[in-house]
């Protein structure tokens, strides 16, 4: 029996379709995606987030050599749904905390990177996450990495539906973890 060509190309083309990655995988560059272009003024970026609407700032610390900076980088912090939730609800900076750049915080102090990473934040491993309200006050500090970008966007609802107030992160993924088994 002959297969039309009509049909064959249907069932090639669906095929094609079902193993390729789908829309919520896509990947983008999270220098261009995720982290916003900034002066690194800080209370200018709460002013902005303020006038957005949105929560406030994300603050996320890493250094060049960083093996689970880089980890963050090329398997959540560049998936598409990841950066546009996180970029919905907060202004997205990068410092480098063995940076010389200078950096003005949200107290209006001017400082480099370094010494507001370590002076001003004790930031002492990376990736550190320091979730920011429009105040400049620090209202989640998370150090290290997520299991997977669906973690990492429990991380950030965590922070924009206020959970903190009440529940640590790890018993509020747990929660998550079981609802979605």
């Amino acid at each position: 029996m002959k297969v039309p060509q009509f049909v064959f190309a249907a069932l090639t083309a669906l095929l094609l379709a079902m193993t390729l990655p789908s829309a919520a995988s896509e990947t983008r560059d999270p220098s261009e995606f995720f982290f916003q272009d900034s002066f690194n003024d800080l209370s200018e970026e709460a002013e902005l987030a303020q006038e957005e609407g949105k929560i406030g700032v994300l603050v996320v610390f890493e250094t060049d050599d960083c093996p689970w900076c880089d980890r963050m980088k090329e398997t959540i912090l560049n998936q598409a749904q990841v950066q546009d939730y996180f970029r919905q609800h907060f202004r997205l900076i990068g410092l480098n905390t063995d940076g010389d750049a200078l950096v003005t915080g949200f107290d209006g102090q001017e400082v480099s990177e370094t010494d507001f990473a370590l002076l001003h934040n004790r930031v002492r491993a990376t990736p550190a996450f320091l979730f920011f309200d429009t105040e400049g006050e620090l209202l989640v500090r998370f150090t290290g990495t997520t299991r997977d970008p669906e973690e990492f966007l429990w991380l950030g609802e965590y922070v924009v539906k206020a959970h903190f107030e009440h529940e640590r992160f790890s018993s509020y993924k747990r929660r998550r973890r079981a609802a979605s088994s």
